[in-house]
């Protein structure tokens, strides 16, 4: 699976519970903490999804970029 570490930082750096995120991804709390821990692999959708959230590309929310910038 992968682990994307920047989740956590993200919503967190935007005062969110999990909850508040998997509200938002239309899944349970227990659901996005698979997420963010990487038991589970988080659809393409909810990347996009978060991406859009807080305003970064998908490279930098996958850990493939160290900017936040959308290109």
């Amino acid at each position: 699976m992968s682990y994307y570490p920047r989740l956590r930082d993200l919503r967190e750096d935007a005062d969110q519970k999990q909850a508040d995120i998997a509200k938002l991804l239309g899944t349970t709390q227990q659901q996005y903490c698979k997420y963010e821990n990487g038991t589970r692999e988080i659809p393409v959708h909810h990347l996009i999804t978060l991406a859009n959230y807080y305003k970064v590309s998908l490279d930098y929310l996958v850990g493939r970029s160290k900017n936040k910038e959308i290109r």
